[in-house]
Parts: C-alpha cells; structure tokens; sequence
C-alpha cells in the first residue's frame, strides 16, 4: 500500500481504536481499513430504491390518505 493518511482521534476513539486491535491481533491500521470498507459498502449503490413511488393505485402521497390528515 502506498497511500498514506494521518489522523488526529479524540481520547475516547484512540483507546477504542487500540482495544479492538489488540483484541482482535490486528494492527490498528487493519482495524480503520475494515471500518473504512464497511462503511463505504454501508453508502454504495441500492438499485432497489429506483422502486420507490412507482406502486400503482396508491396515493401518490400518503399524507392525503384518509385518517392521516393534520388535525
């Protein structure tokens, strides 16, 4: 790897970051790449989200159902 990052951690995630890379026997830069790998999964791609809305014969907002008005 040839890419290189500092990063200045608060107290509280620097022990977090130490005791889970010690606890797991990986080094703490295994530990942020794996955080880093899910948290870029967590935010990719959802082509079932192109589905929302297109159901036919509801409301097209269900704000204008009935029982759901503003009081």
């Amino acid at each position: 790897m040839s890419n290189t990052l500092s990063v200045r951690l608060p107290a509280d995630l620097a022990a977090w970051l130490k005791e889970t890379a010690e606890r797991t026997g990986q080094t703490q830069g295994e530990v942020v790449r794996l955080q880093l790998t899910k948290a870029r999964a967590a935010t990719g791609e959802k082509p079932w989200m192109a589905l929302a809305g297109k159901a036919k014969g509801l409301p097209r907002d269900l704000s204008t159902r009935e029982g759901f008005g503003k009081r």
